[in-house]
Parts: structure tokens; sequence; C-alpha cells
């Protein structure tokens, strides 16, 4: 009896590790079954490419790396090296779109806009008085500077000269509250009126009713008024509050020195000369006469 009893018990103890197993078998039977069926493989496969993906990947991040930082080092590096991939196409098709412009102004015979000249000259700023927005620029008349020429540093446009020495030049800064500047949207082609403020950005005004800017898009001089050549840049808008606001390009330019260039000024033309009406030398009644003739 006392045999008997410890035999069933055993069988007891023995019967739930059977049961268990036989689950673990029927499950792993069930589940290859289930892979040879194409509908049901089709349903698997996003999950099994997805954990091939990330256990077969070349990126094993260790722990050390994850606490170090270097993990978000190496991915930031990865997106950099992105970036400069698809800038160097960028930087491709800007070059050949300049290469195909320039052989279109050259067919079309095109007037663009003449080359800067100027002088080059070392500027100190004014913090008191009545010209707090000025600079003043240790080069005059006796250098070649012009009235009215235009103050360019590395950035970009820095204002125009409002008063003219024989030795030295008074600035007055598109940062002035008396500063106003016609502008160009560089995508838009948007133009507008530019108005200093004091601060590191201007305001636009006197746009267009149905034309907007391109958030980001540069803002260039459009030389109407004859005050500005065309194209100088001015800064890069961005919309604030409701309004076009404009971040001046000078402020990245802050070496101590201008370029004074010459305002754009276009000859106004001369009448011609009065040529008789029977001069055959003139270019004018020479095809007149082959005509004739």
């Amino acid at each position: 009896m006392a045999r008997s009893g410890r035999t069933g018990q055993r069988g007891s103890r023995r019967s739930p590790k059977r049961l268990v197993l036989g689950v673990f078998i029927f499950a792993f039977a069930a589940l290859i079954i289930a892979q040879s069926a194409p509908q049901i493989r089709g349903a698997f496969d996003p999950v099994r490419t997805s954990v091939g993906d990330r256990l077969g990947s070349g990126e094993r991040i260790s722990l050390w790396s994850r606490i170090s930082g270097q993990a978000a080092k190496d991915r930031r590096i990865h997106e950099l090296e992105a970036e400069v991939r698809d800038l160097s196409r960028y930087k491709a098709a800007a070059i050949s779109m300049a290469e195909r412009l320039e052989s279109y102004e050259e067919l079309l015979n095109l007037m663009g806009e003449p080359p800067p000249r100027g002088v080059t000259a070392r500027i100190t700023s004014e913090s008191e008085g009545p010209f707090a927005q000025t600079l003043l620029a240790n080069a005059g008349r006796a250098q070649g500077v012009e009235p009215g020429s235009v103050a360019m540093n590395e950035g970009g446009l820095v204002g125009r000269v409002i008063q003219l020495g024989e030795h030295s030049s008074r600035i007055l800064m598109v940062t002035d509250f008396n500063s106003r500047v016609p502008v160009i949207g560089e995508v838009s082609g948007v133009h507008a009126i530019l108005h200093g403020g004091n601060t590191n950005s201007g305001t636009l005004t006197d746009m267009p009713e149905r034309s907007d800017f391109v958030e980001g898009e540069r803002i260039l001089t459009s030389s109407e008024g004859g005050a500005f050549p065309r194209g100088l840049i001015v800064g890069e808008v961005r919309k604030a509050s409701g309004d076009w606001r404009v971040k001046y390009a000078m402020s990245e330019g802050s070496a101590g020195y201008v370029q004074l260039i010459p305002p754009p000024v276009i000859p106004e033309p001369l009448p011609a000369p009065d040529v008789p009406a029977g001069d055959e030398t003139s270019p004018a009644a020479s095809p007149t006469q082959g005509a004739r003739q």
C-alpha cells in the first residue's frame, strides 16, 4: 500500500510537467503549420522584417555608448553627413543653373547691373546724441567717396551716406527709424518697403494685398527710387505677431569695415543730333535708300 501511494504521488507530480511539455510541442507545431500557410505567413512578414532589420543592422549600440552619449553623437554625425550629401546635390544644381543663366545673358546681350566698385573704410559708431544710429567712416571725397554712396559689409547692406566730408562720411544705418529701403523677395518676387526700428529686425510695409513673402527667403534691394543698387542682401524674412520682419544680414559681419559703393546713377539720354534728310551717310537713311534702289 505504501509503494502504491508513492507511485501515485510521483505520477501526479509528472503529469503537470508532461502537460506543459505537450502544450509547448503543440504550440510549436501550430506555429510551423501557420508559417507554411500563405495567408498567415503574410501577416507575420512585417514583424519578421522589422525584427530582422534590427538584429541584422550593423549599428549595435552598447550600454556604455548610451550612457556616455556617444550613440547620440554618432547619430548626429550620420544626420550631418546626409545633409552634406543633399547640399552637394543642390550645389551642383546651382552651379549648372548659374552657367546656364550666363549663357542666356550672353545670348540675349543682356545689360545687367554694373560691377560694384568702391572704397573700403574703417567705421566707428556713436552711442549718444541725434546720430545714435549712424556710423562714421574714415573716407571721404579725397578717397573717392561719392554723395549717396551705399555702405556694405561682409554680411549685407549697412546703410547709405547722408553726409560727406573731405576725409570722412556719415552713414545712416538701415536700423534707424528714418531709414526706408525698397526691397524685393528673392523667391516670391514681392515688393515692399523696409522700415528701420533700432533693433535687429525691420518691418516690411506697402506690400501688395494679394501677395505674400515666403518664410525664410532672402530680402534684396529692388533698386526702386534709384537710391540702392538691385540685388544687395538685406536679410531674411520671418513672420512675427502678424507682421513680416526682416532679420538684418549686416549683423553677421562685425569686422569694423564697410565698402562704400557709388549709388546707381543712370545718365539721362541725350537728344540725337538732327540729321539732314538727304544725307546718305546717315545710318537711318541708308536702309531706305537701299530699298528704293
